[in-house]
């Protein structure tokens, strides 16, 4: 078994990928790796740009948190942005699925050495519950003396936020507009929330981290090692395969490689993600 399955499922079976090989094709390297990302969605409604997850961030120190990449990165997130005509100064919401380093770190971005919300014209929406949590894990560790962890994310990447007037603290079903809404899928953390999407008939789903990979579709009741709360992330994301296998609800998993949307079936007492057919040369 790779090592990059036994990370995500320390508790995989051996046989785990040979089981799920024809439809995990896109999703697996040629030694057997498992593919993974880390991004943000942008949803364009009638009146509202809204961009979910921010990502890992530049210039943040995250020294000791365990991914070595994510330290002081440099790269072009916000270029990205204007290179997709979607001027970060035009972006109406930013909403945090929970508050986790690679979702919240583009919340800000250092200017003349302080930080500042990098969608100034935006919203940033927090579930309370979510954070309650973290903000009480960075007191504790005020108190304590300790340095990094949630002390150093919050004061990086959200508590400017606050500072600047910037953030609705929201409920976990919470309604963005008529297209958008927060679903609660509590468990990889407290208050951890997807995002629905409704529009001329069609629905979508984007995941958070309810699932980290695709090959959780297969061995759903398997305790992935990243979530906090065992029993309630497995009841979450046994709720999600439930409420979307069969349905045709487009699936974007933000952490999935590439492509990374999809649908969920069945499969037996399981489930499988299939990936979007999408013709050469079409953007994704």
């Amino acid at each position: 078994m790779p090592t990059s399955v036994r990370w995500l499922l320390p508790d995989a079976p051996p046989d785990l990928l040979d089981r799920c090989r024809d439809w995990m094709a896109p999703f697996i390297n040629e030694r057997g790796h498992l593919l993974q990302s880390i991004q943000s969605f942008v949803i364009r409604t009638a009146s509202e740009t809204i961009v979910v997850d921010t990502c890992v961030g530049n210039d943040k120190d995250r020294q000791g948190g365990g991914i070595e990449g994510w330290h002081m990165l440099d790269g072009p997130f916000l270029e990205d942005f204007e290179r997709a005509a979607v001027p970060p100064d035009q972006v109406d919401y930013v909403i945090c699925t929970h508050l986790h380093g690679d979702h919240v770190g583009w919340n800000t971005g250092l200017v003349d050495g302080e930080w500042a919300p990098a969608f100034p014209n935006a919203r940033y929406l927090f579930v309370e519950r979510e954070w309650a949590h973290w903000s009480a894990e960075a007191e504790r560790a005020e108190r304590a003396g300790e340095a990094g962890g949630a002390l150093t994310l919050l004061e990086d990447s959200v508590r400017p936020l606050f500072a600047a007037g910037l953030v609705d603290l929201v409920a976990p079903d919470h309604r963005v507009s008529e297209a958008v809404w927060l679903e609660p899928s509590h468990g990889h953390t407290p208050g951890h929330v997807c995002v629905r999407i409704a529009s001329g008939g069609e629905q979508a789903v984007i995941t958070g981290d309810v699932l980290h990979s695709p090959i959780q579709c297969a061995v759903p009741e398997l305790r992935p090692a990243l979530d906090r709360d065992e029993a309630p992330a497995r009841a979450a994301r046994l709720a999600f395969l439930d409420r979307y296998a069969g349905t045709g609800t487009l699936v974007l998993g933000t952490h999935f490689g590439s492509p990374s949307a999809g649908h969920i079936s069945r499969d037996g007492a399981a489930y499988r993600f299939d990936v979007l057919d999408v013709p050469d040369g079409a953007a994704t």
